[in-house]
Parts: C-alpha cells; structure tokens; sequence
C-alpha cells in the first residue's frame, strides 16, 4: 500500500473510531498542585478577555437590521439555493465584523503572549469561546457568559506530543507540564487494565495501527487500539484543598469492569424496555421486571443534602443582605446598576460549605445516574422512551393568566426538579450506554402520545396533568407514569406505533407486577415524587 493512501485510511480510521476518557489523579506534591491551579486561573483571565472581544463584535453584529433580516428570511426560505445565497451573505457579514475562527484564534495570540500561557493551551481555549460563539450563531444560544472568580478550567493540549507531553519510564506512564514530572495514582483494577492496554499500544504502535487500518478495509469494523490521543488536566477544590485530576482521552471502548472476585461488575440484558422518564421520577416496563423510582437518588440521603443545600443558601442571602444594605431596595429587591459589594468572614465560611455539599451532591447525582443506566441495560438491549424535553420545561411562561378563584398562576416552571434530578443529563447517559454496549436507543416520534393512549377502547383520550392515578374505560386503576411506560414497552419498529395485539396480550402480566410494586412501595414508606401513590 502507498504511503499516501495508508495515511488517508488511517486518518479515516481515527475519525470513525470511538474515544473514551481514564480519569485518575495526579501523584504530584502540593506545591506543584498550587502551580497548575495558578496556571489554570490565568487560562481563564485569557479566555475572559478573548470573551470580551467576541462578544462585543458579536453583538454589534447582531444591531445590524440586515443581518437579523438575513437570519428570518433563511429561517422562513425552504428552496435550497435561496438558502444557499442566503447563508453565503450571512458568512460575508460575520467576516465583515470579525465573527469568525480565524479572527477568534488570531485574537488569542496576543492574549496568551501577555498571560504566558503555552500556545497549544492558548489554542484550545480559544476553540472553547468559539464553540460556545457558534452556538449563538446557528444553535439556540443566546449570549456567551464569563467565567467567574474561583472557576478553574481545564488545561488541555490536543496533542500527545505538546503541551503536556507523554512518555513511558520503568514501564509506567510519565507526564511533563513545564518543568513538572508527574504520574497517576491507580487505585483499582479497571485503571491499571486501561494503563496496561497504553503501554501494549505504546510499545508497538505501527503493528497495532496496520492492524486497525487492514481491519477497517476487509470487515469495515474498527477495532480498539487504545491509542493516547491526548492529555487534559483538570484541578478541583475538594474539603478546602485543591487537586488535580488527569483525564486520558484513549482511542476505543473502555475496558469491562470486574468485581474483586473477577465476575464481570455488569451484565447486559435481552429485551424491549419502555421508559418514561419524568421531570423527577422514572417508570420503566420490561420483559422480566417494571419499575417507578425517584431519579438522580441513592437512598434518602440525596433529599436531606438538597435541604441542608437550600438553608445554606438562605443563610448566605441574609448574610449578604446584612453587610450590604446600600444595594437593596425597601421592598427587599436588589437595586439597578452598578454595586459595590462586601463580604463577611461569616458569609466566606458559609459560602465554602455550601460550594462542598454542591460538590458531593453532583457527585452522588452522577453515581445515582450510573446505576440506573446500568440495572436498565441489565434488563433489556432495545430501550424506547420519548424524546428530551427537559429545556422546554425549564422555560417560563410568557403569558399572565388567572385561575378559576381570580388568582394569577404562577409563571415558574420545573428548573429546581430538572436542577436536582437531571432527567436530561440521566436520558443521556442510558443512550450512551445502550449505544456502546451494543444495544438499541428508540426515540418514538411526537404524534406517538404515549400518556393519553388507552388500549381498552383503542383511542386517545385527554387527561389532566394533576391525574396521576386514573382509570382505564374498564374500570382498570393504573399509575400513569407506569401506563407511559408499558405502552412504550409496546413499540412496533415497523410501524412506529404502538403495538395494539401487544398490549392486549401484555397487559395483564404486567398489571400484576405494577399492582405487586406499587404494594411494596407502600409497605416500605418509600415517597415517589409526582406518583400520586399514598403512604400512610
């Protein structure tokens, strides 16, 4: 094979290749901790400032009435050429005010001379601006933020070789940030089978990539190399002390997980599952088992941090309010423009605990998410469940309105369940373990409705939202989230309906199983939100 042509298919091979990430921390002493950490501040001080001239030529693009004129006819235009002019002079007027990648990574040069900053880490934090600059431009952004005092970004190199090169010395794996020499500590067996699939690659890169490359032209498959593709810092405050976290971005699937007996940690199940994920709960059906739980929760543990984290926050507010009178307004709102603000010794401490139970509820957030994808993988490989909606109902509404009594509805929506619960972040997380695992994930299209099918009288019928147990025409009393989720389990692929044969023939057995849970719910206290199940 050609030099030439042996490169275009391996560059192919990367691009078609999955990625995965090895988190593990840094063995490096405290003193070079404090370095990365002022390292990492001066990145942000950069990106600040690359921020601020973007989002200036941003915005006086945007004044321009040509431009918004531009943006509704090619939203209103379906013909393809229109659209095609349309787009080449909205391109021609970003050039024009400087609201491009080449004027976003010209601009940074300067920036990370001034900060001395290393050009591959200047580079990649101008990637980050310009990403969130696109998604102003053509995705539903609309402003691009700062980044605050304390936050600390990344240090990333896209690049093995630059930056934060690696080498390999007494067969374990080096790193090198400036003049820093570090490792990883491994601290469980899935960390040192992923080092050692490096080092394997890493002793024998041109046999492993010949091998990727003649796999990819006879099966049209892509098998895993565990190449390092490259190295990314990351410090975090974690009980008042700051640590650094490496994060390895490897070429492949990740490595199966065993437990200390050397079982596999998880099993991968056959079957349909039906899902219907809520804004705080998720009702599952499939062939072996039906569920209704809490997202996001590991015992009740993860509702007691969520309170401690709300009377902090309280305490903070009345704290603030108390060292900064001059800022507020006699009704208790916060007055207009420009403010100095004071911060009390008490109002520090308060502020730093508060930081740390975020912190460890995000944590216990991740780790609930996990476990629930991965009993769901271990029921079933073809999951169905609704699309997200998640963003639209963190929206307010518009509208002002009354109810039956002559007062106003409230405008707020679901933003504090979605914040604690995450049903976006845990629909995520099973597409890309169903997807990776080999397993299927079905969105059902949006006339599918799901919630107001009743396969007793094969028809449609509208129910409240407050309705969340209701009876089927039968006179069958069933959970409605559970219902969602059972008529989901009774997708037909081919015609991307439900399924009507199967819910009949279905039904009953699974009736059983809800009833049975439902019983078990009661009988162990345990508080579903939004089920409308009754603990006495």
């Amino acid at each position: 094979m050609i030099d030439e042509e042996y490169n275009k298919i391996l560059k192919q091979y990367h691009k078609l290749s999955g990625r995965h990430i090895l988190v593990a921390e840094t063995d490096m002493p405290y003193s070079d901790v404090l370095k990365v950490v002022a390292l990492s501040d001066k990145i942000r001080k950069a990106g600040n400032e690359l921020v601020g001239i973007m989002r200036k030529n941003y915005d006086q693009l945007l004044r321009t009435k040509r431009y918004r004129k531009l943006l509704s006819l090619y939203g209103n235009t379906e013909g393809k050429d229109k659209r095609k002019m349309l787009a080449n002079q909205l391109n021609e007027m970003q050039k024009s005010y400087d609201v491009t990648w080449d004027y976003c990574r010209k601009s940074m040069i300067p920036i990370g001379k001034k900060y001395g900053i290393d050009a591959v880490f200047a580079l990649t934090k101008a990637e980050d601006v310009w990403r969130g600059i696109e998604k102003c431009l053509y995705d539903n952004g609309k402003i691009i933020h700062f980044s605050k005092y304390g936050e600390l970004p990344c240090i990333r190199a896209k690049q093995i070789n630059r930056g934060i090169p690696m080498s390999v010395k007494n067969g374990k794996l080096q790193f090198k940030l400036g003049k820093t020499v570090f490792g990883i500590q491994i601290n469980d067996r899935f960390q040192q089978d992923e080092v050692n699939s490096v080092l394997s690659y890493l002793a024998e890169p041109e046999i492993t990539d010949n091998k990727a490359v003649n796999t990819l032209i006879e099966d049209a498959c892509c098998i895993d190399t565990y190449r390092p593709c490259y190295v990314t810092l990351v410090p975090k405050m974690i009980r008042g002390k700051y640590r650094v976290y490496l994060h390895l971005t490897i070429e492949g699937r990740a490595k199966p997980k065993y437990d200390k007996h050397g079982n596999p940690r998880h099993e991968y199940g056959k079957g349909m599952i039906g899902a219907d994920i809520g804004t705080q709960t998720v009702a599952y059906t499939s062939d072996t088992e039906v569920g209704l739980k809490n997202l996001s929760e590991r015992g009740n543990s993860i509702r007691t941090s969520e309170r401690k984290e709300r009377l902090l926050y309280r305490a903070m507010d009345r704290s603030r309010r108390a060292a900064n009178p001059q800022n507020y307004n006699d009704d208790g709102t916060v007055k207009k423009g420009r403010k100095t603000w004071k911060h009390s010794n008490h109002y520090k401490k308060l502020k730093a605990k508060h930081s740390e139970l975020c912190r460890i509820n995000a944590v216990n957030r991740q780790l609930a998410i996990n476990e629930d994808a991965n009993h769901l993988r271990s029921l079933g490989d073809t999951f169905v469940t609704e699309p997200k909606n998640a963003s639209k109902l963190m929206k307010r509404a518009k509208e002002t309105a009354k109810n039956d009594k002559g007062k106003f509805n409230k405008k707020k929506r679901f933003g504090k369940s979605i914040k604690n619960r995450c049903p976006s972040g845990f629909q995520t997380t099973v597409e890309k373990k169903f997807k990776v695992t080999g397993g299927t994930y079905i969105e059902v299209p949006n006339n599918y409705r799901a919630s107001q099918y009743d396969h007793t009288v094969d028809d449609y019928i509208k129910k409240k939202l407050s309705d969340r147990l209701y009876k089927l025409q039968d006179g069958t009393e069933v959970q409605r989230d559970w219902y969602s989720s059972f008529l989901l389990y009774c997708y037909n692929y081919k015609t991307q309906d439900i399924d009507k044969n199967k819910c009949i023939t279905e039904f009953d057995d699974c009736y059983k199983k809800e009833k049975a849970l439902i019983t078990w719910i009661k009988a162990h206290k345990i508080k579903v939100l939004n089920s409308g199940i009754k603990i006495a």
